[in-house]
């Protein structure tokens, strides 16, 4: 068994689909309702940081993740900023505030996860990315977070709209959890 340091049902869902074999825990599966402070810079540091407490607190293996979209356009922004980037927690908000930046152009961007494991006090760290597009309007319904303006490389369609499956067979996350699985074995 993995506890895996989120409290993000759809993060939640997304990984026990890519790993259907492993026994994922999450926070919430746990009643835990500790919120740690994302105060790293990078996605590394607040990996590390979640990873640590709840391996403290449980004494048992923890994966824990951030994760992000990085426009080298903007400066890398919204990056580890992502999930608040409008300054609250609503993906709407955040992906108006993304193209009101981008004056309505579009532009280059990556998605990219940093996954920590702690098992017995030493980090491994497990990385993930994928290019794509940022384009100006919404397309797709399924997904969360910046899924509907996302068009990866070598695609047509939006990550909410190649639907999970797909999805998570080539992004970011999925990407870090394959090192992650190939560590592991």
């Amino acid at each position: 068994m993995l506890i895996f340091a989120t409290q993000n049902p759809n993060k939640t869902k997304e990984i026990r689909k890519i790993l259907p074999h492993w026994e994922i825990k999450s926070l919430d599966d746990l009643n835990d309702k500790d919120d740690v402070e994302e105060t790293g810079n990078t996605f590394r540091e607040n990996a590390f940081l979640k990873a640590k407490y709840f391996f403290n607190k449980y004494q048992h293996p923890v994966i824990s993740e951030d994760s992000g979209l990085c426009v080298p356009s903007l400066n890398m922004e919204p990056g580890i900023y992502s999930a608040r980037y409008s300054g609250e927690k609503n993906d709407k908000k955040n992906i108006e505030k993304l193209i009101r930046k981008l004056n309505g152009q579009s532009a280059d961007a990556f998605f990219m996860t940093v996954i920590c494991l702690i098992q017995n006090v030493e980090p491994h760290y497990f990385e993930g990315k994928i290019h794509g597009k940022i384009i100006t309007e919404t397309r797709g319904e399924k997904g969360f977070g910046y899924d509907p303006i996302f068009v990866p490389h070598g695609y047509e369609k939006t990550f909410a709209q190649i639907g999970a499956e797909e999805k998570n067979k080539i992004s970011h996350r999925a990407l870090a959890l394959e090192k992650l699985i190939e560590f592991l074995s």
